[in-house]
């Protein structure tokens, strides 16, 4: 028989037990528990670094179904393009180039971008023309040095044609042409190295170099973003 001295002291519902002395009796719970959450220290509790982190089928204000949720605290984080073309006839322009002029819905900074790289490509055919015709004079006087400045020529036909064909596929929203046109406006500047070493180089490849930094930067910008990201997935 059991004296009163014996027998266990009532608990006080809003007690919490010392750590790693007793534990609660099935049912129990304790202040701002929620039910069937284990008691801090009970295994499968979380632990302080866990806290806060989203269950499965949680979202984020904002956020769509099916969509991740913002990594490092909703910053920029560059991701490759995954609209990149399959064949060369998905590269192509759609419908030609006959809306060259074009450039119904898209913002400002957008339409900034597309007009200079569209006439900084036509100028720069007109200006790879002209070259082809000032090497053809060079090779009559420094014919090693001619043949290096014929291949710059060339090179920046090249990305002269190739940038009024991005322009283009950027009009439709194509992210793979958007960074397609950064590495060309990296290229024109390594070009504008390159043809500053020569004495016969071009001086206007460095001022090609600093409108496509212009437009580079006009097409990386929050509102153009937003419009990327509105025109992802349209056919």
């Amino acid at each position: 028989m059991s004296t009163p001295s014996d027998e266990p002291e009532p608990r006080d519902p809003g007690a919490v037990p010392p750590s790693g002395s007793e534990r609660p009796t099935p049912g129990q719970q304790f202040p701002g528990q929620e039910p069937g959450q284990p008691f801090p220290g009970q295994p499968g509790s979380p632990t302080p670094g866990q806290q806060g982190q989203p269950t499965p089928g949680q979202q984020f204000p904002g956020q769509e179904p099916g969509q991740r949720p913002p990594a490092g605290g909703g910053r920029f984080a560059f991701e490759m393009p995954a609209d990149r073309p399959r064949t060369f006839g998905e590269a192509l322009p759609a419908g030609g180039f006959s809306g060259l002029f074009d450039v119904t819905g898209l913002p400002t900074e957008l339409k900034v971008s597309y007009w200079i790289w569209v006439i900084g490509g036509l100028l720069g055919l007109l200006g790879g023309v002209i070259g082809i015709f000032g090497v053809l004079v060079l090779f009559a006087i420094i014919p090693g040095v001619a043949i290096l400045v014929l291949l710059l020529v060339l090179v920046a036909l090249a990305l002269a044609a190739a940038q009024i064909v991005l322009a283009m596929k950027l009009k439709e929203g194509r992210e793979w042409a958007r960074l397609a046109l950064t590495i060309v406006a990296g290229v024109s500047l390594l070009l504008a190295i390159i043809s500053s070493s020569f004495p016969a180089g071009q001086d206007g490849n460095w001022l090609g170099f600093l409108v496509r930094l212009v437009a580079t930067v006009l097409m990386w910008v929050p509102n153009s973003q937003n419009w990327f990201a509105a025109a992802r997935g349209r056919p």
